[in-house]
């Protein structure tokens, strides 16, 4: 500093110059005074960094902050403080100088206030302004700042949380709706798919059924197609019993005796019957004695009724017999047609009627066919003879006999039946192929 000098105003009050303080060495600053650590580290002083006599205003000297070690480095380091209280004070690291060039007394000398509220302390400044001597505090992170958007989003009154409760009810209830009504449409969807689904395989099994049902029909007439050869040429069980069943009301057992008092037997068949009476269709051979004086009675038996028949008539060439029983309304046996003819190896039937089921069967083959007779393997038993020769539907071929010889000699085990048609020729009546009656009665 200049040495002062006297100044007008004192010359002319003739006053003498007031005492001028020797000039004072300027201060460092004392947030820049460190100390050399021997770790390499600088440490701060802990005096006061201004005297009183320098300081215009009077003010307390300031309060440098605790002996801390604050790692600034040997070169420009951070001053260990936070960025925003090196803004409030305006500190910036400094600049390396050399050792010789001494601080400028016009450096910026923080204040005892700024640096208190840098260190958290609060200014200890009294009435007569002497400076309260406190502690320095340690550096303390900068407070969490809220949100500008807070006030607004959050309401500050019970009726903003009230409101706010009741907009997220309404949403709730909103989404809630929105998903049910989601949940109802695919439930729905999900059953109509359902219901497509069965209705098209209830249709697909349905079809599986027909075409199962149309193979197995196809498959079983195949099958009887393939079967036919077969069965014409063994009769199945089934084929006889239904066979029995059909004829077996149109049998009667026949008994009398013979010239020489020995019984005769055989069986006889209707072949007309009305209100009144039946004709039976039986073997000459059988009833041969009731033909002539002295005539033993004729009896025809089906189960266990037992009737009285009368000889009409007969044809001893063809060993053929009318009996007239005199009971009416009975079925008679169809003929077989004339068209197509008898073939060779056709299954033929001999039935007689004696049995327990009212009638009895023995089955063959036919072995030739011609305008004589059938010649047929069927076994042909006393009780058969005069019984009907049938096929498997019981259309009556032949009348069974164990005389008949058209080539007038006897053969074993091969027998020869009349043809149905031929009776019509004496002992019936079929002006249309049909029986209208029998034929003219023989005395």
């Amino acid at each position: 500093m200049a040495e002062p000098t006297d100044s007008g105003e004192h010359r002319r009050s003739g006053t003498a110059n007031p005492p001028v303080d020797p000039p004072a060495t300027p201060a460092k600053p004392a947030l820049f005074d460190r100390e050399e650590h021997p770790s390499g580290e600088t440490e701060a002083a802990a005096e006061p960094a201004t005297d009183p006599a320098t300081d215009p205003a009077g003010a307390a000297p300031a309060v440098q902050p605790a002996a801390g070690k604050q790692r600034w480095g040997r070169a420009a380091k951070s001053s260990g403080l936070a960025p925003a209280t090196e803004a409030a004070l305006g500190v910036r690291p400094p600049e390396p100088e050399p050792a010789s060039t001494p601080a400028p007394p016009s450096a910026a000398i923080p204040t005892a206030a700024a640096i208190g509220a840098a260190y958290g302390v609060g200014a200890g400044v009294g009435a007569g302004g002497g400076a309260a001597e406190s502690e320095p505090a340690a550096d303390v992170p900068p407070q969490f700042k809220p949100s500008r958007w807070r006030g607004r989003v959050l309401p500050k009154t019970a009726l903003g949380l009230a409101t706010l409760i009741l907009a997220a009810a309404v949403g709730s209830a909103f989404s809630g709706v929105v998903l049910y009504a989601y949940y109802e449409y695919r439930l729905a969807k999900t059953d109509t798919r359902v219901s497509n689904f069965i209705t098209g395989e209830s249709r697909n099994l349905a079809n599986a059924e027909n075409q199962i049902n149309q193979s197995r029909d196809s498959a079983i007439a195949s099958i009887r197609a393939q079967l036919q050869p077969l069965n014409s040429v063994i009769a199945q069980g089934q084929t006889l019993q239904n066979l029995i069943k059909k004829v077996s009301p149109s049998m009667f057992f026949i008994h009398t005796l013979d010239e020489a008092g020995q019984p005769s037997v055989g069986s006889a068949f209707v072949v007309a019957s009305d209100a009144d009476q039946s004709l039976l269709l039986a073997s000459y051979t059988t009833i041969r004695a009731a033909t002539h004086n002295p005539r033993p009675d004729v009896f025809a038996r089906q189960g266990t009724t037992e009737v009285k028949v009368t000889v009409w008539t007969w044809e001893p060439q063809r060993d053929l017999a009318l009996l007239i029983l005199p009971k009416g309304n009975l079925p008679s046996l169809p003929f077989i047609p004339a068209e197509p003819p008898l073939a060779v190896g056709e299954r033929i039937f001999a039935v007689s009627g004696l049995g327990s089921a009212g009638a009895a069967v023995t089955q063959g083959f036919i072995s030739d066919v011609s305008a004589s007779g059938i010649q047929h393997n069927a076994s042909v038993a006393p009780a058969f003879q005069g019984g009907p020769l049938v096929d498997s539907d019981g259309n009556v071929m032949a009348v069974a006999s164990r005389a008949y010889a058209p080539l007038n000699f006897t053969t074993d085990s091969v027998w020869f039946g009349v043809p149905i048609r031929d009776a019509c020729e004496q002992v019936l009546k079929c002006p249309a192929g049909t029986v209208t009656g029998p034929g003219n009665k023989q005395p």
